[in-house]
């Protein structure tokens, strides 16, 4: 309430199980606070997962705390476009990392390929990040891609502001 001025729809509807929702939040914010991967890095990979997983309400949210973490309206323009100029290096391999986390699971079976990453994006990942920070990148990707689709089908109405109108056009 003290950041936000309100409960957030999330919030409200994870309440309905109390449960739920005090092992959520501490590990929201163990996954998206300060760690050993910029908070821009891992905004613009959650925004990544938000436009992959076609949601408004968690692009909302990404949007907000990317603008909080630097990340300017062209740069949300070029991932709307699904482009990576613009971006350092290190951030254009979280955000090719959250497409290939999001999208490959769901179409690459078991048997081709246990990691369902492709491999040399995995190899290419190992090179710029360190231990630490591959868990936690992958443990923010996996969390947005959680609440993507959590947030889909409890149809939460907005309360943050909608996303720009690029991330809007390809919602």
């Amino acid at each position: 309430m003290a950041q936000y001025g309100q409960a957030l729809n999330t919030w409200r509807a994870l309440l309905h199980r109390p449960e739920i929702f005090e092992a959520y939040f501490p590990y929201l914010r163990a996954v998206v606070g300060p760690g050993t991967v910029s908070g821009r890095t891992k905004d613009l990979a959650a925004i990544t997962v938000a436009i992959a997983n076609r949601c408004r309400y968690s692009a909302s949210h990404r949007v907000r705390s990317g603008a909080a973490n630097g990340i300017q309206p062209a740069e949300l323009d070029a991932l709307a476009a699904g482009r990576l100029d613009g971006f350092n290096a290190q951030e254009r391999l979280a955000i090719r990392y959250a497409r290939e986390l999001t999208l490959a699971p769901s179409r690459t079976p078991f048997a081709d390929n246990p990691q369902a990453v492709d491999p040399d994006l995995l190899a290419e990942l190992t090179d710029a990040f360190d231990e630490p920070q591959i868990v936690e990148l992958t443990a923010s990707i996996a969390l947005w891609n959680a609440l993507t689709r959590f947030h889909r089908v409890m149809d939460l109405p907005l309360d943050m502001p909608a996303p720009p109108p690029a991330i809007e056009a390809v919602l």
